[in-house]
C-alpha cells in the first residue's frame, strides 16, 4: 500500500529558514534507511506560507491570495509536483485543472531544492518547482466516483502537461475516512484516524512511502514526526487506481 505522510507548518518553520544542520542531517539519515528499505517512494519539502498562494476557483472566476497564512484551512485531496519556468505558468496550469474540475481550492507552493538548505551551490539557471495541492470538498470524501468525461479530460491534461515536461508527480488520496493523524506533544503520539474536518496547519513537507498497512505507516510517520520536530503529521493513502 502507498501512503503520503505530511508534516504540518509550525512557528519555527516560519520563522526560521532553513532549518538547522541538526534537523537535515536526521531527515536525510530517515530517507536513506527508507530508500534502502525499499519504503521511502518520493517526498518534498516546502518553503515558508509567505512564499505560497491560495488560489480559488468559483464561478468562473479566480481569487489569489498571497501567504502568510495564519488561519488558511487545509484538507488535500490530491497534488500535482510542477517543474516550470516561472510562478505565472504554474498557475496558468492551475487554471487548467480548475477548467476540468470545476470550483475548487488549491494552495501553490514552492519546493525546497539542496540549495536552499546549503546542501550544494545553487546552479546559474536554477529549475523552479512548484507543488499544487487542492482541497477535499464533498465529493471527495464521499469517494465518489469521478464521470468518464472527466476522467478522459484530466487524462488528457496530464499527458499536455507530460508532454511539456512540467508534470513531475501527481495523484490524489484517498478520504480522510481512512486517514489518520498523530499529534506530538510533550514527547508523546496521539493518534487519531479520520474522519477529519480542515487542519489549521498547511503542509509543510511530505514523503511518499510503501507500506503493507495504516498502522506500519503510522509508525513510520511517527519517527517523522519526530525527526522534523513538527506538532502534526497526517497520513493519507494514496490509491492505485
Amino acid at each position: 500500500m502507498r501512503f503520503m505522510v505530511m508534516h504540518k507548518v509550525t512557528e519555527e518553520m516560519e520563522k526560521n529558514f532553513p532549518p538547522d544542520p541538526s534537523t537535515i542531517e536526521a531527515v536525510g539519515k530517515l530517507i536513506q534507511e527508507g530508500a534502502k528499505d525499499k519504503i521511502f517512494v518520493d517526498g518534498e519539502g516546502l518553503k515558508p506560507t509567505s512564499t505560497r498562494a491560495h488560489i480559488v476557483y468559483k464561478n468562473g472566476k479566480r481569487t489569489v491570495t498571497e501567504g502568510p497564512f495564519t488561519d488558511a484551512k487545509e484538507l488535500v485531496a490530491g497534488f500535482a509536483l510542477m517543474r516550470v519556468r516561472s510562478r505565472d505558468e504554474a498557475i496558468s496550469w492551475c487554471d487548467k485543472f480548475a477548467a476540468v474540475i470545476g470550483d475548487s481550492e488549491l494552495f501553490l507552493g514552492p519546493v525546497v531544492e539542496p540549495w536552499d538548505i546549503g546542501m550544494m551551490p545553487k546552479p546559474a539557471n536554477p529549475p523552479l518547482r512548484f507543488l499544487s495541492m487542492h482541497k477535499a470538498d464533498e465529493r471527495s470524501e464521499n469517494e465518489v466516483p469521478p464521470d468518464a468525461a472527466l476522467v478522459a479530460r484530466m487524462g488528457a491534461l496530464i499527458d499536455e502537461m507530460t508532454k511539456a515536461g512540467a508534470l513531475q508527480a501527481t495523484g490524489g488520496l484517498a478520504s480522510t475516512k481512512k486517514g489518520a493523524r498523530i499529534r506530538f506533544e510533550g514527547g508523546k503520539h496521539t493518534v487519531i484516524d479520520g474522519p477529519f474536518t480542515e487542519s489549521k496547519e498547511l503542509v509543510a513537507g511530505y514523503a511518499i512511502v510503501e507500506l503493507p498497512s495504516k498502522a506500519a505507516a503510522i509508525e513510520w510517520g511517527k519517527r517523522f514526526g519526530d525527526v522534523v520536530k513538527v506538532n502534526e503529521v497526517e497520513i493519507r493513502e494514496v490509491p492505485a487506481w
